[in-house]
Order: structure tokens, then sequence, then C-alpha cells
């Protein structure tokens, strides 16, 4: 029976909310017949597989519709298409695309219904298969409320007519695969919303990219990738990443090294070349990259994301992405990444209004919207979307063995009032200002990737008080390793910017971090939002003449190693750079070159040699007993001093002098008596410091000094730090 006229219409305008439901082959009354839409096609023909017999096809409408009978035909069977192209003589033996089965288990749909599938990434977006032993690419996408969704290409001129997609209730997924597309080929889904509305989507499951400006997806390779880090991987998942000495160094990729046009990118196998050996030697043991997910706009940063499973463009492919972490392993280096859960950007070509309604974002704006940032929040209550999230954090995981997830702006997600007036927001059900939603996500997130990929790091970016960032989701925490220490940074910061002189009247923003150091566990950062927009770059927060502002970052930097937490620094600090922090820009090499910005880098390098290698100064971060304060009440004098502890070990004393003054002899109580070893003093004259330096081991004598029994007196040199070992 042919189609009837309207039919034939809703084809050729693919309104037709099945195609499977009339191309392909289908039973009318007693004969199998089959429909085929083929643009590029002259003369067709259906050829059966097992006996390779032919049944012409009638050309029903000229823009490529054709059908007929499979005369004798008592069952559906397989089949290729025989075609003549317009303009060629021979015929070309293909598949096609309304031949083949549904390729999506009601298993892996019901998870992600559910939400809880936790390996996502490898059933929607699109995957190169071989089915039936054709070659070509399953593609699939979740767009629930569309009435019609198709797979458009390079193939197929970017036409939404020619690969309409199956729908798959009650799912909201819309899969097909399509013979012949192979990795490397550019493509979108063509979206009818349910107002008719017409929308050209990349695809957010997509696992690679094209690089900006352009906006299309691209088909990638499959992961074969030769990974060498067998032996890391083995001592990770046995290491508890708490314990460990830590050391962050923090890189926005684009600016760190590049070249000297606009968009000369680095690569990310030649960065591994330059980047990892400079981070080794420095000692760091982490490197943190903001985000490598893939973003359109540079000037983000990387924190508004449109492609949550695909590697940023324009670093290369996402092989090359293996590689550098894989050499980063190689040199014993660790490597966490950004990853920005709580919001996306409104771009038309993305997320935002994906089928047509509020699919990834909340319906309500006063729930749905970033104000202040521009960009779309994620429905946390839905679980397709929460899945969403999971599982590209779980792909980094996986496909790129990353070993930690830095989750950005967690405050934003967890309160609704985040940066919103009066009316401006939604109350919870109990009428509060908490996320309940998105709480449950967070807790999801930490737990699943601690089940499924133990041994990596989980680093909250969270700015408030909110209680329990790195408690255990079994008892309501959020689960996390690590949390950020903003508190700190943010007075360290202010105490080191007043003037010497000014300091003594703010001596317990030096002090405080002390009154909550062990409610969470801590990173300590020193990181890219403080050196942008007009708050100065470190070594220019720092009062004074040139002299006394590298001996203060060169303090600064001594004392975040010292204290309880794990150090992190952006990129440009650990030497000094002037200027600040602009995305756009290399860093300024040639100031790294300056010998009295080196004696900056000297001194932190040994710095991170004296926490790597010696157990007090990392092992006991998240408890009492690893800090005891020796000296930290002086105020007139801007003093600080304190033991960092571990059993087993000797306790290592540390000597801070906030003032231009060198304090000699300073007397300090300790436990024990006998010679004192310098081990590093900020103020040595190979780092670009005075000299006010005591002997490489000075006597305590039994002379009880408070609540110590011995009195060490020392040389407190000049905006330094001296980090002192106890006799063992």
């Amino acid at each position: 029976m042919p189609l009837s006229d309207d039919a034939v219409l809703a084809i050729r305008e693919a309104r037709l909310h099945d195609p499977f439901a009339v191309l392909g082959q289908h039973f009318e009354g007693d004969v199998l017949h089959t429909r085929v839409w083929r643009a590029d096609a002259a003369e067709v023909a259906v050829v059966r597989r097992s006996d390779g017999q032919r049944f012409p096809l009638a050309l029903r409408h000229e823009d490529g519709l054709f059908e007929g009978p499979m005369t004798g035909a008592k069952d559906h069977f397989a089949w290729r298409l025989a075609i003549r192209r317009h303009g060629e003589t021979g015929e070309t033996l293909v598949a096609d695309a309304y031949s083949f089965w549904p390729q999506l288990s009601e298993f892996d749909l019901g998870l992600f219904r559910s939400g809880h599938h936790c390996d996502l990434g490898d059933v929607l977006g699109a995957h190169a298969v071989t089915v039936d032993g054709v070659d070509g690419v399953r593609f699939a996408v979740w767009a629930p409320t569309a009435t019609r969704v198709s797979v458009v290409g390079a193939w197929n001129g970017f036409d939404g007519r020619w690969h309409v997609m199956r729908p798959r209730p009650p799912y909201g997924v819309w899969e097909l695969f399509i013979p012949g597309v192979k990795p490397g080929m550019l493509y979108k889904f063509e979206i009818i919303g349910a107002q008719g509305q017409v929308r050209v989507k990349a695809d957010p499951y997509a696992q690679q990219a094209e690089r900006p400006p352009a906006t299309a997806s691209i088909v990638a390779e499959p992961d074969r990738f030769a990974w060498t880090d067998q032996a890391w991987m083995q001592r990770r998942l046995a290491a508890d990443p708490v314990t460990q000495p830590m050391s962050i160094y923090e890189v926005c990729i684009g600016s760190w090294s590049r070249g000297q046009e606009p968009d000369a990118w680095p690569n990310w196998r030649v960065l591994a070349q330059r980047l990892i050996p400079y981070v080794k030697d420095l000692g760091y043991t982490h490197i943190e990259l903001l985000p490598v997910a893939h973003h359109p706009y540079e000037g983000s940063w990387g924190y508004q994301v449109t492609g949550q499973y695909a590697p940023n463009s324009r670093h290369g492919t996402p092989d090359d992405l293996r590689a550098f972490v894989d050499a980063a392993h190689a040199a014993g280096i660790g490597v966490i990444v950004d990853f920005v859960p709580g919001h996306f950007p409104k771009d038309d070509w993305a997320l935002a209004h994906f089928d047509g309604g509020c699919c990834y974002e909340y319906d309500d704006p006063r729930e749905g919207e970033h104000k202040g940032w521009g960009t779309c929040v994620f429905n946390f209550r839905r679980p397709e979307v929460r899945n969403f999230l999971v599982g590209a954090a779980l792909h980094w995981c996986r496909s790129y063995h990353i070993d930690g997830l830095r989750v950005d702006a967690v405050a934003s997600m967890l309160y609704r009032n985040y940066d919103r007036g009066d009316g401006e927001w939604v109350p919870n059900e109990q009428g509060g200002n908490s996320n309940d939603e998105a709480k449950s996500l967070l807790q999801e997130l930490t737990a699943t990737v601690r089940r499924e990929f133990a041994g990596v790091v989980l680093c909250a970016e969270e700015s408030t008080a909110w209680a329990g960032v790195t408690a255990p989701t079994d008892m309501q925490g959020l689960g996390f390793h690590l949390k950020w220490n903003m508190g700190w940074m943010h007075d360290t910061l202010g105490y080191l910017a007043q003037d010497p002189v000014m300091r003594s009247g703010c001596h317990n923003r030096a002090t405080f971090h002390q009154w909550y150091a062990y409610d969470e566990k801590w990173i300590l950062p020193l990181s890219h939002d403080e050196v942008v927009h007009g708050k100065k770059s470190l070594i220019d927060k720092m009062p004074g003449d040139w002299w006394r502002r590298r001996a203060q970052l060169r303090l600064l930097l001594g004392y975040q190693v010292a204290v309880p937490g794990r150090p992190l620094l952006f990129m440009g600090g650990e030497f000094g750079q002037g200027r600040e922090w602009d995305w756009g820009r290399n860093l300024d090499w040639h100031e790294a070159a300056e010998p009295e910005r080196a004696g900056i880098t000297a001194f932190l390098r040994e710095a991170l040699r004296l926490y790597r290698t010696l157990p007090p100064l990392h092992a006991r971060d998240d408890s009492r007993e690893g800090f005891q304060w020796v000296d930290c009440e002086n105020w007139q004098e801007s003093t600080l001093a304190f033991l960092r502890k571990c059993p087993g070990h000797p306790d290592i004393l540390v000597a801070i002098n906030f003032t231009p003054i060198t304090r000699s002899p300073y007397p300090l109580g300790v436990w024990n008596a006998g010679a004192w070893k310098q081990l590093l003093s900020s103020d040595e004259t190979r780092f670009g410091g005075s000299g006010a330096v005591d002997a490489a081991a000075v006597e305590a004598v039994q002379e009880p000094r408070g609540a110590f029994p011995c009195t060490l007196r020392l040389t407190l040199p000049p905006l330094g730090i001296a980090f002192w070992q106890a006799p063992g």
C-alpha cells in the first residue's frame, strides 16, 4: 500500500515523530514493504543479505522517497540498499539507517531515567560502533519534550530531514545508528520543541568538539590510548590522599605558555614537555588545571562549560590530554581538574532550553538563573540532569585518569539565595535558604566517585561556614576530602597588605585560622581569583619598596607551607610576576629569569622540599595534635612561632617576623634542650635576603618559658620566616 500524500509530505518536511513507523520494512496486510529516504539516489533496490535477491523500489517523490513491495517475503529480513547516485552509472551497496533495531537497552535507559548510570558517557552521545557487521556511529541524546530530533552533519548537509531519530519513550531519549559515519565528522542535533520551535544544538555528551568559534560536535575516535601509568594507578588506589603530602600548582593552560598569535593555544603534548618538568623542579606534587572541559569563551577561564564530556579543543585531541596526564604520572605528579556542576552558559547552540523547554535548567528563573554570571543553574531535582553531572565526573576519572576534582562554586549550589536579593529566590520546603537537592547531588557525586575511583581526591571551593563539607556522607556531610580555606587566604592577604607598622592592630588576622583549623580538612589557596580584577599580583599586594615586597612574598610562600593545610599557588606567584594575571597573555617569563625574582623561586623550592620530606609539616594537617602555638600573642612586635609535630619525628619550629626589624636574640619556649638545627630561612642571601641568619645550629637551654621547660634564643629575620628542627 503506497503512503498517503499527507504521509509523504510529513516525511519530506521531517514532521514524523517516529520515522521507524514509516521508513524501513513494514507489513501492510500480508505484504512486506520497504521505504527508503535517500536524497542522493536516482535508483534504489533492496538486496536481501542471505541470498542477494533484489527488490527494485519505485520513486515515490523526486526529493528521494522510494518504496515498493518485497514480493514473496514472508517475514522481515536483513537487507542492504543497492543505489545508483545521480550523475553516476554504477551502483553502490550501502546500509540504511532505518534497517536496524534499537541499539540502547531498556536496562541502560532505565538506569539513566533513575539517575544512576555510572557509564553514561558510553551510552549517550556519539559512538563509533559496528552493528550487524556494518561500521557507523550510534547517536543518542536526551530531549524529553521534543517532538522530533534529527542528527545533522557534514554527510547530510546539516539538513534535518534525512536522519530523523527514533524516540525511546518513556525515557525522553532519541537514538539512531547511521552507517558510514566515521570518527572526525562534524555533527549536531536539530530539535523541534513542543511549541514547534527549531533549534540546532551541539551534543551535551560529545567527547570532542570543534575549536571555537565553531560550535559543532565531533565524532570522537574510540578510546584506545596506550596508558603507561599502571604502577601509578595501583599506588593511588592503595593510598589515602588526605594523609599524603599534597602541594598544588594551579595553572591556566592557555596563558601559562603560548605563542605570539592570539589563537596560538599550546597543545597538551607540548605542554607535557614544558610544564611537567617545571612543576617537578619546583617540587609540587600536583598540578591543578582550570577547567579543561569544553567552553566557547576563553575569557570565562573555563568556568562556563558547554561540553562536560569533551576536553577543550583549543589544546588538541582527547588523546593529547591523555598523553599529558600519562606524562605527569610518569614524573610522579598528580593532575587535578576544575569541575563545574553548578551552572552553564546561555549560548543558543548549547544546553540552554535544549529541547525547547527548561530541560537542564530549573523552570523558575528565581532558581534557574545566575544573574550575576549570566548563566543558567542546573536543575538538581531531575534524575537525568544529576546523572549527566555525576556521569561527567566519572568520565574524567575513567577516560583521562584524573587524580582529583576540584568542584567549583559549591556555595552557589548550596544556597538558594546566593547572589540574590529579597524576592529573587525560592525558599526550600522548610522555608529555608539551603538547596537540599544540590546538597544531595554533591553527596551522590562524592560518594560515587569514592566508590568507583578510590584514590581520587575531591576538593570543594566552598566559601562559607557550611558545616561538614569534608565530613562523610553517612554523617550527613558533603563527602569531600578537602575544602579550600578562603578565610585563611583572605585574612592572610589582608594582614600582609597592611603597612608593617599597622600590623600590630590586626594581629588576630594571622592567628584566627587556628580557631577553626580542624573543623574541616583544608587546602590553603593563593589562587587565580586573588590576582585579577584590580586585586593586584601577589608581590604587588605587599607594601614597601622592592626589597621589602620580595621579602614579604617569600615570607608568605613559606608561611603557606608551614601552617596546617595543603598549599596551592597560582602560576606566576612562584617568581613574583609583577602584573595581574591576564588570561589572554603569556606569563612574563622574562621576569622569572631576573636574579632577584629567581631568589623567590629558589626559596619556594626549598620550602616545598621540607614540606614533602618532613612528616611534621604534612602528616597531621587535620589534627590539633600536629600543631602547637609557641608565641602567638606578641602583637606589639608582630611575630609568630609554632611547632609542627608528628610522632616519631623531631618537632619543626617555625618562627616568623612580620616587621622589617631584625629581632635578636628572640626567646622562644621549646620542649627540647640541645642543638636545634636551622633548616631554612627566607632571609638567606642566596634568596635575596639581608643575611640576618643564625648559625646552622643553636642551643636551647633548660630555662622554663611559659608552658615550655626550655628556651631557644634565635634571630628573627626582617620580614622573614625560618624553619628549625628539634634535637633528635
